[in-house]
Order: structure tokens, then sequence, then C-alpha cells
């Protein structure tokens, strides 16, 4: 067995791996006779399914021979963009940080605004705009429509009066 045969049975087996660990977690959220048709389980079970579908068919082509030595062949990898690396980082940590004290507007809006910046984006005005526009329909989507509390801070208090 080559070294990138090895490899790729090696991501293959994480992502098997991780579908029937999404499949076990999936199964343990609980339920309530409220639920008629669609559960909380549904979308779960759904991703849990996509990634042991997905796993097992990475598994078969790994054990065929592998799929990154056509990679290998084609181009050598680009150097590693530290910078971009560190934007994303800095948006998951950013979001961490921010979302409890300033609630999920603000804390996705720096997120998504840190990750256009690492995938080149330089329209900074433009991703913040966008990102505040997404970031509050999605809190008003999940919050208000779906009863999902996912944060509410500074922006969902001024817009919503939701408590902060």
């Amino acid at each position: 067995m080559r070294d990138t045969q090895r490899s790729d049975l090696g991501a293959a087996v994480f992502v098997l791996v991780l579908g029937l660990v999404s499949a076990w977690q999936a199964a343990v959220i609980p339920t309530t006779p409220l639920y008629a048709q669609v559960g909380p389980k549904a979308i779960p079970y759904l991703i849990a399914a996509g990634l042991i579908a997905l796993g097992i068919g990475l598994v078969a082509a790994a054990l065929r021979g592998g799929w990154s030595h056509d990679l290998e062949e084609v181009q050598e990898a680009p150097p590693t963009n530290w910078r971009a690396l560190s934007l994303l980082l800095a948006g998951l940590l950013a979001n961490i940080a921010l979302i409890v004290p300033f609630g999920f507007t603000v804390a996705a809006t720096v997120q998504f605004t840190l990750v256009a910046a690492a995938f080149g984006s330089t329209a900074h005005a433009r991703n913040v705009a966008i990102a505040f526009a997404v970031s509050l329909g999605a809190y008003a989507l999940f919050v208000k429509a779906l009863g999902v509390n996912i944060g509410a801070g500074v922006i969902e208090a001024l817009i919503f009066g939701d408590p902060g």
C-alpha cells in the first residue's frame, strides 16, 4: 500500500467514523411527543447518513488505489497561506469571544468579515453590510420563527427588544 493510499484510507475512515458518531449523537437528542412528523433528529440523521455514505464511498475508492495520487501528478501544492489561516482562526476566536457579551449578530458579523478577508475579499464595508444582514436574518429565523435561542445581544435588543 502506497503512502498516498494509506493517507486516503485514513481520511476515508475518519469521514466514516464522523458519520457514525453523528448518528450516535443524533440518536441521543431528546424529543418530546409534541413533534408529530419532523422532529429535532431529522436533519442530524440526514447529515449522518450523508457522512456515512461519503465515508463508505471514500473507503472503497481508497481500497481501489486511492484518489490523491492523481492530484499529486497534476500540480505541486501551493505554499501554506498563513495570513488566510490566521484570519480564519481569528474569525472563530472572535465569534467565541463576542457571542456572549454582544450576541449572535455582532459575533457572526465579525466572523463573516474575517473569513471573507481570509478568502481574499478586500471590499470590507460590503462584507460587513452583507454579514450584518445575513446574521440578523439568521437570528430572526432561528429565534423568532423557530424558537431556538442562539444568543441575543446588543443589536437584537435594539431591533427586536430581546433581552441581552
